[in-house]
């Protein structure tokens, strides 16, 4: 049963991704491609869409997977799917949290898990940067072509924000720079 499944398998995304909605991207991803609620282009194309839309990413994909998948039903469980394991361990550890802290296992337990955590993100950026920049969207793959208008509009947002703080000496706005950054993808795609 679909509603089932959408509830578990973001419960278990909710449950063993920690670090945030970046670093569940890998667990959503995998198990998304594996039962065939999205292509890899088209969680690539989500993934692009969901960093302008406001809100936590593994909400936002839950909940649009979930309603893909599902109707409302299918969107209100995936939801809450992925929010449960967060929300009661929030409530846990605002209750204990500074009795917990003070203790040198969980210290080191939170040291130990933030290079993982790290490795995570990395792995996912690479993977999109590798889809993006070369066309590459499986290890087996040997032929790759760069996208040269991808790297045109990465180099723009590179150096747009420079060359504004050097001008203007302040910061250039991100949100600037998501919006600049369609443009030139409806410009160059």
């Amino acid at each position: 049963m679909i509603y089932l499944q959408l509830f578990f398998t973001f419960l278990k995304v909710g449950a063993f991704a920690f670090g945030g909605g970046y670093a569940m991207l890998s667990l959503i991803g995998d198990s998304v491609l594996r039962y065939g609620w999205m292509t890899e282009q088209e969680l690539l194309n989500f993934v692009g869409v969901e960093t302008v839309v406001p809100g936590p990413i593994a909400v936002n994909m839950a909940t649009y997977i979930g309603y893909g998948q599902g109707g409302f039903l299918g969107a209100l469980l995936a939801t809450v799917g992925v929010v449960l394991p967060s929300f009661t361990v929030i409530l846990v550890v605002a209750a204990l949290i500074n009795n917990l802290l003070r203790h040198p296992p969980v210290k080191a337990l939170i040291t130990g898990m933030r290079p993982a955590l790290g490795g995570l993100i990395l792995s996912v950026a690479a993977t999109m940067a590798l889809a993006v920049f070369f066309g590459i969207e499986s290890v087996r793959q040997v032929h790759f072509s760069p996208d040269w208008r991808s790297f045109a509009v990465l180099a723009a947002v590179i150096i747009i924000p420079l060359v504004w703080k050097r001008v203007k000496k302040k910061e250039f706005s991100s949100i600037l720079l998501v919006i600049v950054s369609g443009v030139l993808g409806m410009l160059f795609f």
